[in-house]
Order: structure tokens, then C-alpha cells, then sequence
């Protein structure tokens, strides 16, 4: 390996771990991506906690501790809450269809 593509893979590390410690990068771009707010979402739908626990399929003490920031929604259910997000009466629609 030549002393120029050692110098860059060098670099390249350097930049990862700042970038693992939360610093600004010149050159990376940093993609966030909005996490669901499961009660806006909820309250968006106009449904009871446990009515809309039953729509997602998730027992109500799940959706308890996601509304009080306990645990948070993953997978499937973080994509659902989105949907419900964007649209809760298409996607409501769709669920119960």
C-alpha cells in the first residue's frame, strides 16, 4: 500500500470515530430520521389507548411505555405509527378493511 491511500484510510478512521463520538464531519452528510410520537399519533386518531392498542396489535401497557418514552417503538410498529402519522384515517381504513 502506497504512503497516499495509507494517509486516506488513515483519515477515514479518524473521521469515523469523531463521527462515533457525535462531532461534525466535514464531507459526511448525516441522515436523521424523525421517530414517531406515539400519543401525538394516537390522539391524532381520536381513539382510547386501548382501542388504539388493539388497532396496531400491541397489548395497551406496550403502548403505555412508548407514550411515557419507557421503550420505543421498532420493525413493523414504528413503520405502522409513521403511516398513522401521514395519514390516520386512510391507514385506520386500510387496518380494519
Amino acid at each position: 500500500m502506497d504512503n497516499t491511500t495509507f494517509q486516506d484510510l488513515l483519515q477515514s478512521v479518524r473521521d469515523m470515530k469523531a463521527v462515533m463520538a457525535g462531532k461534525e464531519v466535514a464531507g459526511i452528510r448525516k441522515i436523521v430520521i424523525a421517530e414517531p410520537e406515539p400519543k401525538t399519533v394516537r390522539e391524532a386518531t381520536g381513539l382510547s389507548q386501548a382501542d388504539f392498542a388493539l388497532l396496531i396489535g400491541v397489548p395497551v401497557k406496550t403502548l403505555q411505555n412508548w407514550e411515557q418514552h419507557r421503550t420505543r417503538p421498532t420493525g413493523p410498529a414504528r413503520a405502522l405509527l409513521k403511516m398513522l402519522g401521514k395519514d390516520p384515517q386512510a391507514t385506520i381504513h386500510l387496518l380494519v378493511a
